[in-house]
């Protein structure tokens, strides 16, 4: 018995020569049900330097996605498969993006640099200061505010635009009420400790004061980006059984995780 546990051992450690199979650590899972502060919600964490993080819009044939289905068969057809997708910022009724979309290095709509003043309540979401970004660039993630993107001079791989940012640098955003009674579904994404980046998605109302401090505080995120909230919010995880759908018809800029 002792000289069979032994070859066991033996095969298991054995590298790759054609006569035995290595055994390699599980990975552990990209998206798993987290709660805080008695809020249920699904966080995917990924490392931008080693996962295939993507940004889609239009399929081949110029029409918007609108459903994470669609983009799975379209990843499917080039012989992968999607882990996960989330909406990835607010679009337009014709599914077009609110504000700045980069796709493969290209600039698909420009950045928006509207302004609404006026008290945060009256404001809508997308125009609350400030506005920010989340690209990624050189297998580097980040997310900056609106006005200091546009002054930087690297080249995104991939960027789309949003708001209000939820936390900056280390700090929630001021304008955020502790108490608010503006609670919805909410998703968005931080940029966290060693540079990881996690999505998170409410699985029940929450307000923006809370939403943030999920980010700063249980997540570790030091800058994070608000992505949309109510009906506009939903994400696609074939391995939790998730595959939620847009009350507007569909969603606009879609986030997905290619393997």
């Amino acid at each position: 018995m002792k000289l069979f546990l032994k070859g066991l051992l033996l095969s298991a450690a054995m590298a790759f020569d054609g006569t035995a199979t290595a055994v390699e650590q599980p990975q552990p899972p990209a998206c798993k049900a987290q709660t805080f502060a008695a809020v249920n919600y699904i966080i995917c964490s990924v490392n931008p330097g080693k996962a295939h993080l993507r940004l889609f819009w239009k399929d081949a044939g110029g029409e918007p996605y609108r459903t994470f289905a669609h983009v799975a068969e379209t990843v499917a057809a080039e012989g992968k498969s999607l882990t996960f997708a989330m909406n990835a910022g607010m679009y337009k009724d014709d599914f077009s993006p609110l504000g700045l979309f980069v796709a493969d290095g290209e600039t698909l709509t420009p950045a928006n640099t509207f302004e609404i003043k006026g008290p945060p309540g009256s404001v809508p979401n997308f125009y609350k200061d400030p506005k920010g970004v989340f690209f990624l660039e050189d297998r580097h993630a980040g997310i900056l505010p609106l006005e200091t993107y546009l002054k930087r001079r690297g080249k995104a791989t991939f960027a789309t635009q949003s708001g209000p940012m939820l936390v900056i640098d280390g700090t929630s955003n001021p304008i955020f009420i502790p108490g608010s009674t503006d609670r919805t579904r909410r998703s968005g994404v931080g940029i966290c400790e060693r540079g990881e980046v996690r999505f998170a998605i409410s699985d029940g109302p929450v307000n923006f004061h809370d939403f943030a401090k999920l980010f700063r505080d249980e997540l570790k995120c030091s800058d994070a980006l608000f992505f949309d909230g109510g009906r506009g919010a939903g994400i696609y995880v074939p391995a939790l059984g998730r595959e939620d759908w847009s009350g507007h018809g569909g969603y606009g800029p879609i986030l997905g995780l290619v393997e």
